[in-house]
């Protein structure tokens, strides 16, 4: 049986992740343009797809099963692709601020009506 803690620290591992890859992102887009820089980009779709929520399941049957790990390629940075990926990961992002939210809303609920 999972508790809201569980479920609070799941979300903050989630949040990191989405963290991280905005950096990736963004690096990506600054060094466009440097000769024989690599391509980086963080993929955790294979974590959500472990999780037990519906949504974050529903997550990662969109996003498609992959490891958590710093990807590297050496294919062309492309800004329309990387601007793209950077929205996806601040919806990502709200969707994840929004269940902590909910998950302390749940906590002070909880509180209350013990009081």
């Amino acid at each position: 049986m999972f508790t809201s803690l569980d479920h609070m620290g799941r979300v903050g591992l989630m949040m990191d992740l989405i963290t991280q890859r905005q950096v990736a992102l963004g690096s990506n887009l600054a060094n466009m343009d440097t000769p024989g820089y690599v391509r980086r980009d963080v993929d955790f779709a294979e974590y959500l797809g472990s999780m037990n929520s519906p949504l974050e399941t529903k997550l990662s049957e969109r996003l498609g099963a992959s490891a958590v790990i710093s990807q590297r390629t050496y294919e062309e940075i492309r800004p329309d692709k990387e601007l793209m990926e950077l929205q996806n990961n601040a919806l990502l992002y709200t969707m994840a601020t929004r269940r902590m939210s909910n998950i302390i809303t749940e906590m002070k609920t909880v509180i209350n009506v013990g009081k």
